[in-house]
C-alpha cells in the first residue's frame, strides 16, 4: 500500500480540529498520518478532506490492520483517532456489522480478526488519559457487551471475547474512579462472572483481573457487598475457579483469585461470610508447590487466612455456620445477578 504524498494533498490546519491538527504535525509520522487519513476516507468516502479515495472492503481492512500494528509506536494516536472526522463512527460500524454473526454463531476467523483490529484501536482510545472520559461519555464499552455475552467455544469467538475484555481491562487498569462508576452502572460484573466460569484460562484471567480492579475501588467493594446475592455470586464463581485450579493449575489466575478474596475481607460482613465460604484448598497446603516462587501471593494468602480465622466480635452475622444475615438482601446465592445461565471466565499482559 503506497502512502506517499498523502500529507501534501491535505490542509491539516483547516480540515482538522486544532488539537488533532497539532497532534498530526507534532507527534505522528507521515506514514501514520497517511494511514489515519486513509482510514477516514475508507469510512467516509465524501469526507471534507481534499484527498479522495473510494475504498474497497479489502482496503478498509488493510487500514485497520496497519493502524492496529502501529498503535504502540505513537503515544498520541488515540486523540488523533478520536478527533478525526468519522473515525470512531467507522470503528463502531466494524463492530456492529458482525452482530448478526453472533447468534446463531457463524463468526469466521477472518471476520473475528478484522473486528479485533478495530477493537485494538478502541483499546488505545480507552487507555489514553485525554480520550478515556470521552470514550466513557459515548458509552462505547456497551458496544462490546454482546461479544462478552457469547458462549461459543470456537477460536474466533474466544479471540473476540479476549480482545473485548482487553478493552475493558485497559480501562480498569488506569485506576480511575470514573471508570469504575461507569462500569457499575452496566452489566460488566455478571458478564465477567459468566466468562470466569466457562472461558479459557486466558479469558478467565482477564475477567478476574477486571473484577479484582472493581473490588479494589471502594465503591466497587460496596456494590458487591451490598446484598448477599451479589456477594455469593462472586464468591461462588471464585470458589469454583479455585477448585478447578487443583487439577488445572495457573499461578496467574490463582493470584487474581486470592487478591479478590483478600479484598473482600475488607468488608466486615463479607469477611464473616468467608469464614465458611472460603475454599478448603486455600486453607491447607494444596497450592503450596504452585506458589513456592511467588512471595507476593503467599503473603496475600497468609493475610487472607489471618483475616478469616481471627475473631471479629460484634460483627452482624458472626454467629457461625452459614448465617449470612449480616449481608442485606436475604440468603439467595445467585438471585441478585443475571449470570446468563452459567455458574459463573481472559488475557495476556495482566
Amino acid at each position: 500500500m503506497n502512502h506517499s504524498g498523502f500529507v501534501a494533498t491535505i490542509e491539516l490546519s483547516e480540515q482538522l480540529p486544532s488539537a488533532a491538527s497539532g497532534l498530526f504535525s507534532r507527534h505522528i509520522s507521515p506514514y501514520l498520518i497517511g494511514t489515519s487519513i486513509l482510514l477516514i476516507q475508507c469510512i467516509v468516502p465524501h469526507s471534507p478532506f481534499v484527498f479522495s479515495f473510494h475504498a474497497t472492503t479489502q482496503q478498509r481492512e488493510n487500514v485497520l490492520l496497519e493502524l492496529s500494528k502501529k498503535r504502540e509506536d505513537c503515544d498520541d494516536l488515540a486523540p488523533v483517532l478520536w478527533h478525526t472526522f468519522g473515525t470512531v463512527a467507522g470503528l463502531l460500524q466494524e463492530i456492529v456489522s458482525i452482530y448478526p454473526l453472533l447468534s446463531p454463531p457463524t463468526l469466521t476467523a477472518h471476520a473475528s480478526n478484522r473486528v479485533c483490529n478495530a477493537l485494538a484501536l478502541l483499546q488505545c482510545v480507552a487507555s489514553h488519559k485525554d480520550t478515556r472520559s470521552l470514550f466513557l461519555s459515548a458509552h462505547i464499552p456497551l458496544y462490546l457487551y454482546p461479544f462478552l455475552n457469547t458462549d461459543s467455544k470456537s477460536r474466533p469467538f474466544e479471540y473476540l471475547r479476549l480482545t473485548s475484555l482487553g478493552v475493558i481491562g485497559a480501562l480498569v487498569k488506569m485506576d480511575d474512579p470514573e471508570v469504575i462508576s461507569f462500569l457499575l452502572q452496566t452489566e460488566i460484573i455478571p458478564l465477567c462472572l459468566r466468562i470466569m466460569g466457562s472461558g479459557s484460562e486466558l479469558s478467565k484471567t482477564v475477567a478476574t483481573f477486571i473484577v479484582q480492579k472493581i473490588l479494589l475501588d471502594n465503591n466497587g467493594l460496596a456494590y458487591v457487598c451490598t446484598t448477599s446475592d451479589r456477594f455469593f455470586a462472586v464468591s461462588k464463581v471464585l470458589s469454583d475457579m479455585v477448585n478447578n485450579l487443583i487439577t488445572n493449575p495457573s499461578v496467574r489466575l490463582l493470584k487474581h483469585c486470592v487478591r479478590c478474596y483478600l479484598r473482600l475481607t475488607d468488608n466486615p460482613r463479607a469477611r464473616e461470610a468467608l469464614r465458611t465460604a472460603l475454599p478448603q484448598s486455600l486453607r491447607d497446603e494444596t497450592f503450596l508447590h504452585l506458589l513456592r516462587d511467588d512471595i507476593t501471593v503467599r503473603k496475600w494468602l497468609a493475610q487472607l487466612l489471618q483475616a478469616v480465622n481471627s475473631p471479629s466480635p460484634g460483627v452482624p452475622g458472626a454467629a457461625g455456620g452459614n448465617d449470612v444475615s449480616g449481608l442485606p438482601g436475604g440468603s439467595s446465592v445467585l438471585g441478585g445477578l443475571n449470570l446468563g445461565g452459567t455458574g459463573g471466565g481472559l488475557g495476556g499482559g495482566v
